[in-house]
């Protein structure tokens, strides 16, 4: 369903291998799990990761087990969405946000948040969607720099209780 070749954006790219719906499921973001404790102990490289994170504090590291959507970049104007689904046991699925063609790459919008710590240029969207500035960082919600895969908070979640994909 996703095939991974060079981006305009940044480094690989996940590219849709057929033609997806809106709504339709794109796949599942596979990875190694870390408790939000075992997360925060660990040394991530903070220029290239793979890192999802979760509502209840742990993360998927698709650097170790992933599969071709660890690839998906971001856009400020993007084609799919990621859904933390409760069941089985919070995992990330993506589906188009609109008719997306074989061929074209796939994006999410990260909604990155950056923290005092970070260095703000570090962080510059070179995703080239029309009428975004290029450089758009604060503190909480900003523009993520594309394709770094930092902390990525771009998540709905859906409540075991009636939450639906609208």
């Amino acid at each position: 369903m996703i095939d991974v070749r060079q981006s305009g954006i940044h480094g690989h790219g996940a590219f849709a291998a057929q033609d997806f719906h809106e709504g339709q499921h794109l796949g599942i973001y596979e990875g190694r799990r870390y408790t939000a404790w075992q997360a925060g102990r660990r040394d991530w490289n903070s220029r290239l990761t793979y890192v999802f994170g979760l509502t209840d504090g742990s993360v998927i590291d698709a650097s170790d087990g992933g599969n071709a959507s660890r690839h998906i970049n971001h856009s400020c104007s993007p084609n799919c969405v990621a859904y933390e689904e409760p069941r089985p046991r919070g995992r990330l699925a993506f589906y188009a946000l609109r008719n997306i063609r074989a061929g074209e790459e796939l994006f999410l919008d990260y909604s990155l948040e950056a923290d005092q710590s970070e260095d703000r240029n570090a962080f510059e969207c070179a995703c080239g969607a029309q009428g975004l500035p290029g450089n758009d960082v604060g503190v909480g919600l900003s523009r993520p720099a594309c394709g770094l895969g930092r902390r990525a908070s771009g998540v709905v979640i859906l409540q075991e209780t009636g939450g639906t994909r609208s």
